[in-house]
């Protein structure tokens, strides 16, 4: 299809930029109808401003080509940082445009992540462009107080319930670096992926939503995935999933990360499963430690790992009415159960955990015992 048309199809659209402590934040100004008064006449609104995730694809004057792809824009950012070294290059691969892209890693002790610089009191520049970003809505505010109303203030909402939320006026640089020191934020944004424009997650910004998308056995195709990336980004997505579980995973991955501006995650057990052909049994560390070193080598920003499904609680969770519905925790929980052992993921946690911080990729502990109806929601008891 015609990308270009997708995205600037919209003449109420416009992708404008905040330039402010030396970086460029996008962001999309949207043209408002006037509101119609009671007396008959209409009272123009100013255009909004909005939080924006499509990258240079929103560009009037970018190229809209994905064999392309996107410019990199954190790539000096990565390299002043002088932790990362070169540690190969993209091996040529049918389908795969990008063959001279360089792979970065760690160098020998370092740890090129966002936790630990902010760890270290450094303000890194993703931290600057993602406090930058939290702020655009701010841009909405006037100054004059008899134009602020409940629609075009962002501030107003109702009191609801903070859960422990402790969102200041204004997000600084200073704040989301000591968010991201305490644990309660994460900027994803693996060394390998510079095409990445850095957003904050965590409880004290804004929400951010996530989309899922990949090919399976039976239907898509490269070219399709690419398009179902677009399209997300198109709508707003602030993050994507690539769960795909057919052919040409690599492949498909390799497309989708050289021209997503926002954070990318997967699952890397569904790939791993494929490369011993879809037998449990044959499932080993050794498959799954390749399988997350070759996605952090490609660009991965977080992973979904599902080291909670200890061994112990297969016994309990067999006696649920719906069993066990994450795909991830059923895989590993018959793993388990054939092998007579303790989780793989589990007993070799802390060598995952050093794989990701070499390539500063976020990771979760996926919810492989998630309950599937209410009938099972109250078991906690079960799994300690």
């Amino acid at each position: 299809m015609n990308f270009k048309e997708l995205f600037l199809d919209n003449p109420n659209r416009e992708r404008r930029f905040l330039e402010i402590d030396g970086l460029k934040i996008p962001y999309t100004q949207i043209k408002m109808s006037p509101t119609r008064l009671q007396n008959g006449e209409f009272s123009p609104n100013e255009p909004v401003k909005i939080y924006d995730v499509c990258g240079s694809w929103a560009d009037e004057g970018f190229h809209f080509d994905t064999k392309r792809g996107l410019p990199k824009i954190r790539k000096e950012w990565i390299e002043s940082r002088a932790e990362v070294e070169c540690s190969g290059a993209l091996a040529p691969r049918e389908n795969v445009p990008f063959k001279e892209r360089k792979i970065y890693k760690a160098k020998p002790g370092a740890r090129p992540t966002q936790m630990h610089y902010a760890k270290l009191g450094i303000i890194t520049p993703e931290m600057r462009y993602a406090a930058h970003r939290e702020n655009i809505a701010r841009l909405n505010l006037t100054q004059d107080p008899s134009k602020i109303s409940e629609r075009s203030n962002p501030n107003f909402q109702h009191a609801g319930e903070s859960f422990g939320a402790s969102i200041p006026q204004t997000i600084t640089p200073e704040f989301v670096r000591d968010e991201i020191a305490r644990g309660r934020a994460i900027i994803p944004a693996n060394i390998n992926h510079a095409e990445l424009e850095p957003a904050i997650i965590g409880r004290n910004f804004l929400v951010k939503i996530n989309s899922n998308i990949g090919n399976s056995a039976l239907a898509s195709g490269i070219d399709e995935e690419i398009e179902k990336m677009l399209w997300s980004i198109k709508w707003g997505s602030d993050t994507l999933m690539d769960l795909s579980t057919g052919k040409n995973i690599f492949e498909t991955r390799e497309n989708i990360l050289r021209n997503c501006p926002v954070p990318v995650g997967t699952v890397p057990l569904y790939q791993a499963l494929e490369k011993v052909g879809g037998i449990v049994e044959k499932l080993d560390w050794q498959v799954y430690k390749d399988t997350i070193i070759e996605q952090a080598e490609q660009g991965v920003d977080y992973f979904t790992v599902h080291a909670g499904v200890l061994k112990r609680f297969i016994e309990p969770a067999s006696k649920r009415l719906t069993g066990i519905v994450s795909r991830g925790g059923a895989i590993m929980a018959k793993w388990c159960m054939v092998n007579g052992a303790e989780n793989f993921l589990y007993t070799h946690w802390d060598e995952i955990c050093d794989i990701c911080a070499a390539y500063d990729v976020a990771f979760s502990i996926g919810d492989g015992l998630r309950p599937g109806s209410c009938a099972d929601a109250n078991d906690e008891a079960q799994f300690g």
